[in-house]
């Protein structure tokens, strides 16, 4: 991928990381290593650290709830719930990203790559 390339995907995974998170914990619950290995198995962060902070904001906005258990007798995991707003969250940019995604193909989708 060219730096070019790379700068774009890395300013659109920024921006639709915070959804995507939303929507892997529309379905379950999940703890935080859990998630960034989703993630990162599909290429949307390069690292976990980078999710614990945006996991943070989140709980302070109130999208996500949290609680810590101890499974198998290991160390204890936080594990990260979707709250009635951060459904409402997730739906609204389900329709917008739809809108937005529909509009950018119709102007894009006759063009060349090169």
């Amino acid at each position: 991928m060219t730096e070019s390339a790379e700068r774009i995907a890395t300013n659109l995974r920024k921006g639709v990381l915070e959804f995507c998170v939303l929507g892997l914990l529309a379905d379950t619950e999940r703890y935080g290593l859990e998630l960034a290995g989703e993630l990162q198995a599909r290429g949307l962060i390069a690292g976990e650290g980078s999710l614990y902070p945006l996991l943070s904001r989140m709980r302070e906005s109130s999208l996500v709830t949290t609680r810590t258990a101890a499974v198998g007798g290991g160390r204890p995991r936080k594990y990260y719930t979707i709250t009635d707003a951060g459904r409402e969250q997730l739906a609204t940019f389900i329709e917008v990203w739809r809108a937005l995604g529909t509009e950018v193909d119709s102007i894009l989708g006759g063009r060349d790559e090169h």
